[in-house]
């Protein structure tokens, strides 16, 4: 059974109780039963009464199986949190990779680079600027707009959508608070900024990486290193018209290392890993994989450039690293090297 909660007057939590005992009903009569229910975050009290219903279910020992859907990651969180302790398993469905988008579009990973991969913006590629308008309306004030915004108090909502438009315009890089201030019109403090970019994070729409140390307490004090989880959302929102700008060396070279850290990201969170960057003084390298005793020193080229001097001191003074360049390059001094498009095919090899 299929339900959705997103008529136009959102139901009230009977709507569920009506649909579960319908289920329950059909389960009466001897068939196997899977209850979706959609959009489900829409009804105010919703995990109290889902809370009530698994109960009910235990104690009479129904077997009808629900899988509950919701779009807005915050507010579905916040249920979870409140009512469902011990009651569920979260299934996160993260931005369509790269190989998913090739097999469902055909679409080029040079292309995937520039349109990233929300699925109702691909169709409009052809045309920059309505794809633009696409992403910035149907997507990002869709997510700022309802998700953020409801699920915690914003005094400043100017201020949030200033933010996210310096993450947007600094992909994959480290940015200190005080620097992004001296970007923003509307005045705010360190402790507000940091605060907006884990309701962002919190909604999926970036990632702040800490910088890595052996000391946890000097990690979570770093300046971060900003992930957008979808490459479209730098393009879109610092590019609206497009143009020479998206051919520009440095920004391309941006936008890969951005997307090659949203994989990371994503591989880290399924598979329980940890993402940081490096940094000491003048050198830098781009992403630290930790997964149980496993470091991963990753370095990111985008064209034909083989310095890996940053990357060679960090596996220098971390015996137990190793080193991997995820690029396609010429030379590696005797670092493993992989190369984009088999990277974006199988992010998952690199733990292999």
């Amino acid at each position: 059974m299929y339900e959705a909660a997103d008529d136009p007057t959102i139901p009230s939590t009977a709507w569920i109780e009506a649909h579960w005992n319908a289920a329950r009903t059909m389960m009466a009569e001897d068939k196997s039963v899977l209850l979706i229910l959609d959009e489900v975050q829409k009804i105010p009290g919703w995990s109290e009464t889902v809370k009530k219903l698994v109960d009910e279910d235990k104690r009479n020992k129904n077997r009808v199986k629900i899988l509950l859907l919701g779009s807005s990651a915050l507010l579905v969180q916040r249920g979870l949190s409140e009512s469902l302790t011990g009651r569920f398993e979260l299934h996160r469905l993260p931005h369509w990779a790269y190989s998913e988008c090739h097999e469902c579009f055909g679409l080029t990973l040079e292309d995937y680079l520039i349109f990233g991969g929300y699925p109702g913006a691909i169709p409009l590629k052809d045309d920059y600027a309505r794809w633009g308008r696409y992403i910035r309306n149907s997507i990002v004030e869709t997510v700022v707009g309802k998700d953020v915004l409801l699920m915690s108090p914003v005094q400043k909502p100017a201020l949030l959508r200033q933010v996210l438009g310096v993450a947007c315009a600094h992909p994959a890089q480290i940015l200190s608070f005080q620097k992004m201030m001296g970007q923003l019109s509307e005045a705010g403090n360190t402790t507000t900024i940091a605060h907006y970019l884990h309701l962002l994070s919190a909604a999926y729409l970036l990632s702040t990486l800490q910088r890595w140390s052996g000391n946890k307490i000097r990690q979570r004090g770093s300046i971060p290193k900003l992930i957008l989880r979808d490459n479209s959302l730098a393009n879109a929102m610092t590019l609206p018209s497009g143009g020479e700008e998206l051919q520009n060396p440095a920004w391309r070279g941006r936008l890969v290392e951005n997307a090659v850290g949203a994989a990371l990201v994503t591989l880290a969170e399924q598979s329980g890993g940890e993402l940081f960057y490096w940094r000491e003084r003048d050198e830098e390298v781009d992403y630290i994989f930790k997964i149980g005793k496993k470091i991963l020193a990753i370095e990111v080229k985008s064209g034909n450039a083989s310095k890996t001097n940053a990357l060679m001191t960090f596996l220098a003074h971390n015996k137990a690293s190793t080193g991997l360049i995820i690029g396609d390059v010429q030379r590696s001094n005797g670092i493993a090297t992989l190369k984009l498009g088999d990277f974006f095919k199988n992010p998952e090899s690199i733990l292999q």
